[in-house]
């Protein structure tokens, strides 16, 4: 019975793991003015972002279950403010995620990116 399974690596072929940073290295990055400015940049835009989303989700479900009058106000044709409203927290949505996209690519990114090389490098220096 044949398998298509790749040959054992030969004896001195093998490529080794890259080393991992140790537990001290990564508290002492966590602990790291670097570190830190990345989380008040996660921080700063992720926080006001949610906290106006779900504000604006509970207004929606309070207007639905105590402003039925109003929410059953017809704009045109048979759309009423309930629908344009539902609609748009689908709308909201795919915008918070799209700016998010972009304020990751732009200001966290970079900084995660030159947080993990620093590590990387320290790890391949003491290896």
């Amino acid at each position: 019975m044949a398998t298509d399974a790749p040959p054992p690596p030969e004896s001195g072929t093998e490529n080794a793991a890259p080393a991992q940073p140790t537990t001290e290295e990564f508290v002492q990055v966590q602990q790291s003015a670097e570190f830190g400015e990345l989380r008040r940049t996660y921080r700063s835009f992720a926080f006001p972002l949610t906290i106006a989303f779900i504000a604006w989700y509970l207004l929606y479900v309070l207007l639905s279950n105590y402003a039925g009058g109003f929410m059953g106000t017809k704009l045109f044709g048979n759309v009423n403010v309930a629908l344009v409203l539902g609609l748009g927290q689908f709308a909201t949505t795919f915008l918070i995620a799209w700016l998010y996209s972009r304020h990751a690519a732009d200001r966290l990114d970079p900084k995660a990116e030159a947080i993990k090389e620093r590590m990387e490098s320290r790890t391949e220096a003491d290896a």
